[in-house]
C-alpha cells in the first residue's frame, strides 16, 4: 500500500514539476517584448510550485531544498564556499568588461534594468530588497526549477535550461550588444548558483551567494564604474 502511495505521489510530483517549469518558461517568453513585466510572475509561480511539489511528495524536512536548520552543515560541504564566492568575482569582472567594451552605457543599462524595482537612494531598504529578491529567485529557479526537474532529467540540462530562463527574465530594452552581454553575465551567475545548490542541496546557501554577489557588485558599480 505504501509503495503504491509513493508511486502515485511520484507521478503527481512529476506532473507538477513539468507543469510549473512550463508555466515559468511561458511567462518568461513574454520578454520577447523587453518592456513586458509579466515575466516577473515566473518567480511567484516557481515559489508556489516549490512548496506544492514538496507537500505532494511529502518531502522529509531533512531532504527539503529549503533548510535553515542545516545551514552550517551544508555550507561546509566540499566546494560550496569556493563556488559561493565566485559570483562576487564574476559580477565585478562583468562590470569591468562591460565598462571596457561599452563604456558608461553598460552601467546605465544595468541601473536602468534594476532601478524600477530597487530603491538605490535608501540603503537599508535596498539591502532588504536584495535579500527578498534573491531569496525568492533562489527558491523559484534553484529550489524548484533546477532542483525538482533534476530529479527526472540530467542535472546539467536542467541547469542550462533554468539558467537560460532566468537570464531571459532579465532582458531589458537597450542596445542589442549590451543586452546580450548583460544577460550572458546573468546566465553565467545562474549556472554558478545551480552548482552551489547542487552541491549544498539547500537554496538558503545559494541565496547567501546570490545576495552577497549582488550587493558587492552594486557597491563596485556605484563606487568604481559610475
Amino acid at each position: 500500500m505504501n509503495n503504491q502511495s509513493n508511486t502515485e505521489n511520484g507521478k503527481k510530483s512529476f506532473v507538477l514539476t513539468v507543469t510549473g517549469a512550463a508555466i515559468m518558461i511561458l511567462l518568461t517568453a513574454t520578454k520577447i517584448v523587453p518592456s513586458s513585466t509579466i515575466a516577473g510572475y515566473s518567480v511567484f509561480v516557481g515559489i508556489a510550485f516549490f512548496f506544492i511539489t514538496e507537500a505532494v511528495a511529502k518531502t522529509p524536512r531533512s531532504e527539503s531544498g529549503l533548510r535553515f536548520n542545516t545551514i552550517l552543515k551544508d555550507i561546509k560541504k566540499p566546494g560550496v564556499i569556493l563556488w559561493g564566492l565566485l559570483p562576487i568575482v564574476s559580477g565585478i569582472l562583468s562590470l569591468a568588461a562591460g565598462n571596457l567594451i561599452f563604456g558608461g552605457a553598460f552601467v546605465d543599462h544595468v541601473l536602468g534594468r534594476t532601478g524600477a524595482v530597487l530603491s538605490f537612494d535608501k540603503t537599508v531598504l535596498l539591502i532588504i530588497q536584495f535579500i527578498i529578491a534573491g531569496f525568492g529567485e533562489e527558491i523559484a529557479f534553484r529550489g524548484f526549477f533546477f532542483g525538482k526537474t533534476s530529479k527526472y532529467f540530467p542535472a546539467w540540462l536542467c541547469a542550462v535550461v533554468s539558467s537560460a530562463v532566468f537570464a531571459a527574465g532579465h532582458i531589458a530594452e537597450g542596445n542589442v550588444g549590451i543586452v546580450i552581454f548583460d544577460i550572458a553575465g546573468v546566465f553565467v551567475d545562474s549556472l554558478i548558483f545551480s552548482v552551489i545548490y547542487h552541491k549544498s542541496g539547500n537554496c538558503v546557501i545559494s541565496t547567501f551567494s546570490h545576495v552577497l554577489g549582488n550587493l558587492i557588485s552594486f557597491i563596485a558599480l556605484v563606487g568604481f564604474f559610475r
